[in-house]
């Protein structure tokens, strides 16, 4: 059900539901001076604290009328992660309008789509670089949009479009409507309804153009109170709290940033803190030591790969006691898995050896030494990353969601983890796996209120007696977890009529530090084979050690001494597997894949239809 609460706002009108921007509100007048977000500005954070915040949501709030924004219109948000961003987001729900958020990497095209396809009246684009994705395209190519915000004026002091305005020239409108229309905010706020659709979410578009999922009040007050309200599952039994810090750098628009850090700051009261950059995530880390750290299996990938890499650059006598702590790291992985996670004498006297030995200066210069949860979620994670940071005494706990079900479907809680699968369904939820296909269905008020304009879409993903089909193929272990299979649409079913999982395969490939893509072919063939893609850091130093010259990405993956390595370590990864689910040959891939050329989604998932028709040449050369 949704959580109600009967107030009277500022304004005097009755407020009973309450939405993502009411919670900043409750805050502002319980904590106002307790700290909402951080950013770093000329070296030095700089703190919103909850009254300062809730001033500037109400601000921007009134920009929004003031441009003309109603009821129901569209606000797009084309940035990096950054105070306006969330600022205008819980503005935009502030006035019952609905945001959507577009990747900063969207090219032209797809910016082009994404704001036709929802309408959007006003676009925040952050600075010249997305800007010119709308300016440059043809004319009357955006026909909705009517404002163009930016916060970067560099580069576009000169630009003459009658649309575009510095975001403190919109906060100034902001003021002065506010002054002229007091309690203007506030009265449509009070007015929210339940099923206000509040963000549009837009699919990857792995198999077609994407669609915006369309999340409501609902789905936000369900999303908060099973997923960031959940009891029981941190190492020390306390729920997020204020005190929690957040670092913040996942793309806004996905949602599980949007869940991680926007819905724990207005459910939980937690700080978010804000990545300079993408490229800064590592010193920002280290300088927050967040509390609470959420990252996407190829972001655990990389710190992985990165500690293996130094671990084995460092000097000599170093690299004994690392040894030493690998193996005791080790233990303690196995020990736990064998034990839900938990502790036994036995790993608790190991790690007390190895934290003073390793484990603490290890922790501290990834930037997780205060970390009291850490999750991973929205692709598959290979178990060898799961236990190898587990062994460390970092506690990262997989789940499971989707858009389409405000991400609320399993999680490990501490202490019943299960590694290799998603964990267990949230309480009080309905989720089934279908008798045929095997496929995860849930129902619950979570569940996605649609697809934006797209009735036809939306009727395809519902089953006859209304639940969500995921499209995942899952199975129970032990009655109480679930481990997913693979999409029901990767599947791979070979001329020999056998059913295999590619992702599993791909994922134990990606746990070495020099393997970054892996793509597993084979579907109405005899047998596998794979498209593999280097890690270009790591493979480069390896080969700087070897002294292996060369100059390109692709001089690079054609090195002799490069197909060898790889070699080695699908051989590593076939011992793995039964026969018919060995590779049996792969090829290099012989460029970086990339989101603009259309190989990588947004959320950087391997768009395996372009993938076949870019390197048909290499597929076809498997199977000669």
């Amino acid at each position: 059900m949704t959580a109600t609460v009967e107030r009277v706002d500022s304004s005097g009108a009755a407020s009973s539901v309450k939405t993502v921007a009411s919670r900043v509100r409750d805050w502002a007048e319980s904590d106002p001076q307790g700290t909402a977000m951080r950013e770093k500005d000329f070296g030095i954070w700089q703190e919103y604290g909850w009254s300062k915040l809730w001033d500037e949501i109400v601000t921007a709030g009134h920009g929004l009328l003031a441009l003309g924004v109603d009821v129901g219109d569209v606000v797009s948000i084309h940035s990096e992660d950054r105070p306006e961003w969330v600022i205008l987001d819980l503005a935009t729900v502030a006035i019952r309008g609905i945001t959507t958020g577009l990747y900063p990497t969207n090219p032209m095209a797809e910016v082009k789509y994404l704001l036709n396809d929802s309408g959007a009246r006003v676009h925040f684009a952050e600075d010249q670089e997305q800007v010119d994705k709308v300016l440059e395209a043809e004319p009357d190519a955006f026909p909705t949009v009517t404002s163009i915000l930016f916060v970067e004026p560099r580069g576009l002091r000169s630009y003459g479009d009658d649309r575009l305005m510095f975001w403190d020239d919109f906060m100034e409108m902001g003021r002065d409507h506010r002054k002229a229309n007091p309690g203007a905010v506030e009265a449509l706020m009070a007015a929210a309804e339940p099923d206000d659709v509040i963000t549009l979410v837009y699919t990857s578009g792995t198999t077609g153009p994407p669609k915006g999922a369309m999340l409501n009040n609902k789905n936000a007050t369900f999303a908060i109170d099973k997923i960031v309200m959940a009891e029981g599952r941190t190492r020390d039994g306390k729920s997020p709290h204020p005190d929690d810090q957040v670092l913040t750098y996942l793309p806004l628009c996905h949602v599980a940033e949007r869940i991680f850090s926007t819905w724990h700051m207005v459910g939980a009261g937690v700080t978010l803190n804000f990545a300079e950059s993408i490229e800064t995530v590592q010193v920002n880390l280290r300088e927050i030591q967040p509390t609470l750290f959420f990252a996407v299996p190829r972001i655990w990938e990389k710190i992985h790969a990165t500690i293996l890499i130094k671990l084995n650059d460092a000097s000599r006598i170093k690299r004994v006691f690392n040894g030493i702590g690998l193996k005791l790291a080790g233990f303690i992985a196995a020990d736990r898995t064998a034990n839900k996670g938990n502790f036994t004498w036995k790993s608790r006297l190991a790690y007390a050896i190895g934290n003073p030995l390793m484990f603490r200066a290890l922790k501290e210069r990834v930037g997780l030494r205060r970390c009291r949860w850490a999750g991973t979620g929205a692709a598959a994670i290979a178990p060898e990353v799961l236990q190898f940071f587990m062994g460390f005494g970092v506690p990262v706990y997989e789940l499971y969601g989707m858009t389409e079900n405000s991400a609320v479907a399993t999680l490990n809680h501490h202490g019943r983890v299960k590694v290799g699968t998603v964990g267990e369904p949230y309480s009080d939820i309905g989720l089934r796996l279908d008798e045929e296909s095997g496929e995860i269905q849930t129902k619950h008020d979570g569940v996605f209120a649609g697809y934006w304009r797209l009735p036809e879409k939306t009727a395809e993903t519902m089953t006859d007696d209304g639940w969500l089909k995921t499209g995942d193929v899952g199975v129970w272990v032990e009655d109480t977890h679930i481990k997913i299979v693979d999409r029901i649409k990767h599947i791979i079913i070979t001329s020999g009529g056998k059913n295999i999982s590619p992702s599993e395969i791909e994922n134990s490939l990606k746990t070495s530090p020099y393997i970054k893509e892996a793509m597993v072919i084979g579907e109405g063939r005899k047998y596998l084979t794979a498209l593999i893609g280097i890690e270009l850091d790591t493979v480069g130093m390896w080969a700087l050690r070897q002294s292996i010259p060369y100059t390109t990405y692709r001089d690079l993956s054609e090195k002799p001494e490069v197909i060898q390595m790889v070699q080695r370590l699908v051989d590593e990864t076939n011992a793995k597997f039964a026969r018919v689910e060995q590779i049996k040959k792969f090829r290099m891939i012989p460029k970086e894949l990339d989101h603009e050329d259309g190989e990588l989604t947004a959320t950087q998932k391997v768009k395996r239809g372009a993938m076949f028709e870019m390197f048909e040449d290499l597929v076809e050369d498997l199977y000669r």
